[in-house]
């Protein structure tokens, strides 16, 4: 089901989210209307598989995930994984321009949590807290898609406490994953005992 959703964003306030369902609403895609410093800028969520990325589109979000993760954390590791080809891929946009992605696994078993991951916000876009509306809509999918799954990540550890105001509990010990340290954090889900 697509949304509108207006997202008030001001500097050290919650994201608030509130949606209405769109009357001609577009394949795979939401507008968000977003306010920041007292302007509103509407940006476009698309929630897309890769078989339905048109092939320039892909180019640019495995780019942008290649020079965020690979290059500029300078992580030589192999971003291509495999798992994109199952995933749906959620894509912030501006007209044409990608702002941010993410990534998102469907649960393997009936018992398994859904996964957000490759959260990317372009280096261009930064302190917009573009990361918030990424984040606020591949959880809004996820409880879309999957409602009785919980949803897992596996975060870089200085980003604890970003991914702690959306309810997510870490329920591992830091590691190293690819020399970066990561923490594994669950969010149950509202259908959920936590």
């Amino acid at each position: 089901m697509d949304v509108r959703a207006a997202v008030a964003v001001q500097a050290g306030k919650p994201l608030e989210v509130t949606t209405a369902q769109l009357e001609e609403p577009g394949a795979g895609e939401v507008l968000v209307d977003a306010e920041a410093t007292g302007a509103a800028t509407t940006y476009r969520v698309d929630l897309r598989s890769l078989d339905e990325l048109p092939a320039r589109e892909l180019y640019d979000l495995l780019r942008m995930r290649v020079d965020v993760f690979v290059v500029e954390q300078n992580c030589p590791y192999p971003e291509l994984d495999g798992k994109d080809i199952d995933a749906l891929h959620l894509r912030l946009l501006e007209g044409a321009e990608l702002l941010g992605a993410a990534r998102i696994l469907k649960p393997y078993e009936p018992q398994d949590p859904s996964k957000i991951g490759r959260v990317v916000v372009s280096p261009d876009h930064r302190g917009k807290r573009l990361g918030d509306v990424l984040m606020s809509e591949a959880i809004a999918a996820c409880e879309r898609l999957y409602p009785e799954n919980p949803i897992a990540l596996s975060a870089q550890a200085h980003l604890r406490r970003f991914y702690q105001s959306f309810g997510f509990i870490a329920v591992s010990q830091e590691y190293l994953e690819d020399g970066i340290p990561h923490i594994d954090m669950v969010r149950q889900q509202a259908t959920q005992p936590a």
